[in-house]
């Protein structure tokens, strides 16, 4: 075990989240979930390294104008801004943890890839949300702030390189 998660993190050693701001202004929501995991976008059961957000625990999550402020039990505070976040939608699994029907909160978002690659890299991040209600209120209020821009279609991306 202690071999494949040093592999991981190897893998995964470009990807971070973004540093809290200085003043990340009033919170809309504040609510106290279960940080699950941190995947690929689409591949609930591919977990990332991803530095700030690389291991299970209590999370007290706030929703500001700016982005998500994420402070998980043993981690540093991570922050995905705005301008970052694509969505947020409920899912039912992720590695490690299996619930009932959008028992989780499922965070689409760009990730500070410090590889630079050509397209961005997209993760969602999985939060199970401690009480009823909240993660109703949770996907609405990131769906409110989220301003990343649309993914590139793979058949856009086709068509594109067939013209050229």
């Amino acid at each position: 075990m202690w071999r494949s998660w040093r592999r991981r993190t190897v893998r995964d050693e470009t990807l971070a989240a973004y540093a809290p701001p200085a003043d990340p202004g009033t919170a809309t929501l504040e609510l106290e979930a279960l940080y699950v995991a941190t995947t690929p976008e689409g591949d609930p059961l591919e977990r990332l390294a991803v530095e700030g957000l690389a291991f299970r625990g209590s999370a007290r999550v706030e929703v500001h104008r700016k982005g998500v402020l994420l402070r998980i039990a043993g981690e540093l505070p991570s922050f995905i801004p705005a301008d970052r976040i694509a969505a947020a939608g409920t899912a039912t699994y992720a590695i490690d943890r299996g619930v009932e029907p959008e028992g989780l909160v499922a965070l689409t978002w760009i990730v500070d890839d410090r590889s630079e690659p050509e397209v961005p890299t997209r993760v969602d991040s999985y939060l199970r949300c401690r009480y009823p209600g909240d993660s109703a209120r949770f996907v609405a209020a990131v769906n409110e702030i989220a301003a990343a821009p649309e993914a590139p279609r793979p058949e856009a991306e086709e068509s594109e390189a067939s013209d050229g």
